[in-house]
């Protein structure tokens, strides 16, 4: 089944897709998007890898993935970045580049923060709490939870401002190759303070570093690595749009820039749709990368239960891991250039989908270095062709500029529930069912997004995407 106007595009020979990916306004894109991705980890499956080597309990390290909570919460606080401006630094740099400079400033005192916080320093608050009439308590490492989440708002706001100017610099030809240069990029970030963190920590250990000084040294490192962000941001230009976008709001005060971005960003969504069909596409949205989510907060406490260490891991996430994510991106990039919207997101989402099927494999064959090769090439591959379609997907949502920002924001929010909430009882899953059947678990989890695709696609919504494009 497929959308008249998305079969109607032009084909594409390979050497106009290498080409794009040269242009100065995409490698923009692409470091932007390592700036984006370097963070993510770090309060997430690293700080979990971390946790977990230092003895807290599975069940626990499960639930840290709520410290992800602003990565869900950030449509509220971007109506603030689409309306206003940060003093000083827009009038030197423009408005998206100026918001981009304040929140990596942020991003570096919330790192080195971290870096001093981890699981086993400062005081452990026990938390009690009923699931279905049963009492529990968490004990929870309290300046860890607070550093952490401190982290991923600094992160979640880098994010608006960074989904707003990849949307708003790049044309209409050059928006895919943005997209796959933006996610291999992002994955590589996101593999630099995942893998890249434990060489790191591991060889500050090999200096004579105890094990909380050197993971306290290794999230130092991370921070300096945003500097990388910081110079791209410096070297960019401001997006053409977003000077449309303030020519526009010129005239309004600060209030009323505000009231307008808030309402328009909502109205403009449901418009596009109806009410209903909108609703239907926001649950696809949280859906779609569930499979990954709960299989990725995992991966990294699955890996020191078989036994690896913490150096066969990191070999291999940074060797083929590396390779197979940076290939997903370039071929999710091609694939989304050469192929209808809905088509695309077809093959994403089956893709990562079965690939969790590796990750049971792996827990049956036990300690092997081979197929734990085999299963994180399958994953870094698959997720990294899902990840191009999706995001292609919500930048086709998102055309305004006078309220990117918040539109991108709400729908990145939204996909991140899978990520923060919907995951966070994946210890107590894996704990139950055991490895095997919960990466089976994680594989199924991605048949609800495929419904809704089948749904949205025989209702015309990716058609009228395509007729909504300047």
């Amino acid at each position: 089944m497929t959308d008249s106007p998305e079969s109607q595009k032009p084909r594409t020979s390979f050497l106009d897709t290498l080409a794009v990916y040269l242009k100065a306004r995409v490698l923009i894109v692409l470091f932007l998007g390592f700036s984006a991705g370097l963070p993510l980890a770090l309060s997430g499956s690293t700080l979990l890898f971390w946790a977990a080597e230092v003895g807290v309990n599975l069940k626990t390290i499960g639930l840290f993935a709520l410290v992800g909570t602003p990565y869900t919460l950030k449509f509220l606080w971007a109506p603030i970045v689409d309306a206003l401006d940060v003093p000083i630094l827009a009038r030197l740099l423009g408005r998206r580049r100026g918001w981009l400079i304040f929140s990596q400033l942020l991003l570096i005192s919330a790192i080195m923060l971290l870096a001093f916080s981890g699981p086993n320093a400062g005081p452990i608050v026990s938390i009690p709490f009923g699931v279905a009439g049963f009492p529990l308590e968490i004990a929870v490492p309290l300046l860890t939870v607070v550093a952490a989440t401190f982290v991923a708002a600094a992160s979640a706001t880098q994010d608006i401002v960074i989904d707003a100017f990849r949307i708003e610099s790049l044309d209409e030809n050059e928006q895919a190759a943005g997209m796959a240069s933006y996610v291999a990029a992002y994955r590589v970030g996101m593999l630099v303070s995942s893998a890249g963190a434990l060489y790191v920590v591991s060889g500050f250990e090999a200096l004579g570093f105890t094990k909380s000084g050197a993971w306290s040294a290794g999230y130092v490192a991370m921070a300096v690595l945003v500097v990388i962000g910081i110079l791209t941001t410096l070297i960019a230009t401001e997006p053409d749009k977003s000077g449309q976008a303030d020519a526009a709001h010129e005239r309004e005060s600060p209030l009323q820039r505000l009231k307008r971005t808030i309402t328009g960003a909502f109205t403009d969504f449901f418009q596009h749709d109806g009410v209903f069909i909108a609703i239907v596409a926001l649950i696809f949205v949280v859906l779609f990368k569930l499979t990954d989510a709960l299989a990725g907060v995992m991966t990294g406490p699955f890996a020191v239960e078989l036994g690896f260490t913490r150096t066969e891991y990191a070999n291999i996430v940074k060797g083929v891991g590396l390779i197979a994510l940076l290939a997903g991106g370039f071929a999710g990039g091609y694939i989304a250039r050469a192929l209808p919207l809905a088509a695309s997101l077809w093959i994403g989402g089956i893709l990562q989908s079965v690939a969790n099927l590796s990750f049971s494999w792996l827990a049956l064959a036990g300690h092997d270095l081979l197929w734990l090769t085999v299963a994180i090439t399958v994953e870094n591959f698959t997720s990294a062709i899902g990840t191009v379609m999706f995001v292609a997907y919500l930048s086709a949502l998102c055309r305004n500029p006078l309220h990117t920002a918040t539109q991108y924001a709400l729908l990145t929010a939204l996909a991140a529930i899978g990520r923060t909430y919907l995951s966070a009882g994946a210890g107590y899953l894996a704990s139950e069912t055991g490895w095997a059947w919960f990466f089976v678990i994680c594989a199924l989890a991605g048949i609800p997004s495929l419904l809704l695709l089948a749904w949205l696609q025989a209702r015309g919504h990716f058609s009228r995407l395509e007729l909504k494009k300047p």
